[in-house]
């Protein structure tokens, strides 16, 4: 049993998985500090300097708080639209990212496909009219 789990963890496509699942925690940081140390403050800028990490509605318990954390600190219920809002953003972002990042490679495998195709001689290669013409030919002076 050791020896097919051994087997299994050392194919190619589980280590690829690995492999993946690291770089894309670490490109998780990245746009989440992309979006959080740069858009945000742009957002902001343009919607007056809204804060969407901080817009939340109270639930239970009585009186206004700065900030979520605030909130939170206190102990009170609260509905944290924001935090919606921000993880809704990120997922556009990363989404977006991916798709780019797919494409481009799509489209690099697609166009070292063709050159790979180009550059091999084809063994089955359609007979070009010279060459049907020359068969025409042999036949005939063999009949």
């Amino acid at each position: 049993m050791f020896s097919d789990f051994r087997d299994f963890i050392a194919k190619g496509n589980v280590m690829d998985m690995a492999v993946g699942i690291i770089i894309g925690a670490a490109f998780t940081a990245i746009v989440k500090s992309m979006v959080d140390d740069l858009l945000n403050p742009i957002i902001g800028l343009f919607l007056g300097g809204v804060d969407f990490t901080n817009l939340f509605m109270v639930l239970s318990g009585d009186g206004t708080y700065a900030s979520l954390e605030a909130a939170r600190d206190a102990g009170v219920s609260v509905f944290a639209y924001g935090a919606f809002i921000m993880a809704l953003i990120n997922f556009i972002i990363i989404a977006f990212v991916v798709f780019i990042l797919v494409r481009t490679v799509n489209k690099v495998k697609d166009a070292s496909a063709r050159k790979a195709v180009e550059e091999a001689p084809s063994e089955h290669a359609s007979p070009t009219e010279l060459d049907i013409l020359k068969e025409i030919r042999d036949a005939l002076q063999k009949s």
